[in-house]
């Protein structure tokens, strides 16, 4: 299934989809300030959790407080996080 199919499926409510694969590829900070917020924490999920993690690094190189959600996205819904389709 490709990233994009995935986010599709399903994320959580208020989510913003930023494919791991851009962040690798050197997304330009600029964008990431029109996208997320200076400040507060940013949670981040994926489908199983792995992806998110790894974001999690890139965007703590560029200043942000990540916090990545390790049970992935199935499991939030599950614990009652709010569906977004």
């Amino acid at each position: 299934m490709s990233k994009l199919a995935e986010w599709k499926d399903g994320h959580l409510k208020g989510a913003k989809h930023i494919p791991l694969s851009e962040l690798k590829a050197g997304t330009d900070a600029e964008k990431l300030k029109k996208l997320l917020p200076e400040k507060g924490a940013i949670y981040l999920h994926c489908a199983a959790g792995k992806r998110c993690l790894a974001a999690a690094d890139i965007l703590k190189k560029h200043g942000y407080d990540v916090r990545p959600l390790k049970d992935g996205f199935g499991a939030l819904v599950k614990a009652g996080f709010p569906e977004d389709k």
